[in-house]
């Protein structure tokens, strides 16, 4: 991957720099993460970084397509790399559980919505909110 980091950056103006490169691991090891979350995890391995670099790597790693962003709750984006396969998420407002669904659970909808309203659907940036349907377990 770094050799295709590498390229991906160079290739739009950028370089590799450590703290890229410590940015982009830590989306991966931590799945779904806020830029707090990011930083707190880069933050033991690398005093050079600070939360204004961050943001500003994870917008360029945005725009070279390693990394997308999706709305999980009303705080920061929750950044995720691209490596996974294409999904959007489930997300339920009682325990707050973050569920990964592939995108072709919605191919239909995603249709619908071209067909009736001539709109294409960013399926991979969708965030559904609702609430588990699993009954809570009685206490004894």
């Amino acid at each position: 991957m770094t050799d295709e980091l590498r390229e991906r950056l160079r290739g739009s103006g950028y370089r590799l720099t450590p703290q890229r490169e410590l940015i982009l691991k830590a989306v991966q090891r931590l799945g779904h993460a806020t830029p707090d979350e990011v930083f707190a995890e880069v933050r033991t391995a690398s005093s050079a970084v600070n939360l204004s670099t961050i943001y500003r790597t994870l917008e360029v790693l945005e725009e070279l397509g390693l990394i997308r962003h999706a709305h999980l709750s009303d705080r920061a984006p929750t950044y995720h790399a691209v490596t996974d396969h294409e999904h959007f998420h489930l997300v339920c407002r009682n325990c707050q559980r973050v569920v990964s669904v592939d995108t072709d659970a919605a191919r239909d909808f995603a249709a619908l919505l071209r067909e009736r309203f001539d709109f294409e659907a960013d399926l991979p940036h969708l965030t559904v909110f609702g609430t588990c349907c699993h009954p809570e377990e009685e206490s004894p």
